[in-house]
C-alpha cells in the first residue's frame, strides 16, 4: 500500500491532514479522496520500503505510464494506451487487479505486445518496480493504475471497455469472520460484469483451497459469466500465466493452484451494481 507520493487539491475537504509528497508527480496516497464513501476494504496495508531505483522510476515515469484512481473521470482506453505518436491505441485491453512486484505481469506483457496490460495495485514499491521494469524492457503496453479498483470499474471505465480481467493470488482472508473482505464475491462480479466485453475471459488463481471453492461456487451461479470449463471445474494454468514466486513458495508448501477461466457472457443481466468490498 502506498503512504507517499504528491497529493492533489481534494475537490473538499477531507478533515485529516495531508500526506507529505515523497514522489512528485507520482501516485498519490488517496487518490480518491473523501469524495467516495469507506466500505470494507478487500486489502490490508503493507508498509516496505521504496528502494532507490524504484523510487526514480515512480518520479520518471508515472507521468507518462502511471495513473491515479480518483473516480473524476472516465477514461478513454485508446488515449491511455497512445504511442510515443500521440496515436490513439487499437489493442485490446485487460486489467490486472494486485500485481505485487509486477514481475509476472512485465512477462505477459513482454509475451504479448498487442495487448495493453491495465495494472492495478496500491502498493508503493511494486508501483516503482513495475514501471522500471517496463522501462528496461522497452514494454509499452503497461499502464500502472494506483487506488482501488472498485472506484476503477464503477467510476472511470465505459462499459464494454475491457477484453479481459486477472485476479491472481488475491489476499484469502483465512480467518472466517474476514471472509467478507474477499474480493471475488457476486456483488464484486455483479459490479465487473458491464466493464467487460461479451467473450472476455475473468481469470482468477489462488493456492488457498478454501478460496477456490468459493470463486468456483459465486463464478458458476452468477448470470453474467460461465466456466469455460466442459466440466465445470478449475482450469490448467494457462501457458501465458507465469510461475510467480508467490506461487513459488505455495507450491514449495505444499498448496494446490486452482485456475479459474469464466467467460462473460452476452446475455448478461446486470447493470452497474450495488457496492463491493474496496479493492
Amino acid at each position: 500500500m502506498s503512504d507517499s507520493s504528491n497529493a492533489p487539491q481534494a475537490p473538499q475537504s477531507t478533515g485529516r491532514p495531508q500526506a507529505v509528497p515523497r514522489f512528485p508527480g507520482g501516485p498519490s496516497p488517496d487518490p480518491a479522496g473523501s469524495h467516495h464513501e469507506r466500505r470494507i476494504r478487500s486489502f490490508q496495508p503493507r508498509r516496505s520500503r521504496v528502494t532507490t531505483s524504484q523510487g526514480d522510476a515512480l518520479r520518471r515515469l508515472w507521468p507518462k505510464w502511471g495513473l491515479d484512481i480518483d473516480g473524476l473521470r472516465t477514461l478513454d482506453l485508446a488515449e491511455l494506451f497512445a504511442g510515443d505518436d500521440g496515436k490513439p491505441s487499437e489493442k485490446p485491453v485487460v486489467l490486472e487487479i494486485g500485481f505485487g512486484m509486477g514481475e509476472a505481469t512485465a512477462q505477459m506483457a513482454g509475451a504479448d505486445p498487442d495487448t495493453g496490460i491495465l495494472a492495478v495495485d496500491v502498493h508503493t514499491p511494486g508501483q516503482g518496480n513495475l514501471l522500471g521494469l517496463a522501462e528496461r524492457n522497452g514494454l509499452t503496453n503497461v499502464r500502472v493504475a494506483n487506488g482501488d479498483a472498485i472506484i476503477l470499474l464503477r467510476e472511470m471505465l465505459p462499459p464494454a471497455s475491457l477484453d479481459g480481467l486477472r485476479v491472481y493470488f488475491p489476499d484469502p482472508w483465512p480467518k472466517a469472520r474476514h471472509n467478507k473482505r474477499r474480493l471475488i464475491q457476486p456483488e464484486f462480479l455483479t459490479l465487473a460484469a458491464p466493464s467487460l466485453k461479451p467473450g472476455a475471459i475473468l481469470h482468477c488463481a489462488t493456492d488457498w483451497e478454501p478460496y477456490a471453492e468459493q470463486m468456483l461456487e459465486v463464478l458458476t451461479a452468477h448470470p453474467d459469466f460461465e466456466n469455460t470449463q466442459a466440466d465445470g471445474g478449475y482450469a490448467p494454468r494457462p501457458g501465458f500465466r507465469p510461475l510467480t514466486r508467490f506461487e513459488g513458495q505455495g507450491l514449495d508448501k505444499g498448496h494446490v493452484v486452482h485456475d479459474l477461466l469464466f467467460r462473460r457472457t452476452t446475455g448478461g443481466t446486470t447493470g452497474s451494481g450495488p457496492s463491493a468490498p474496496e479493492a
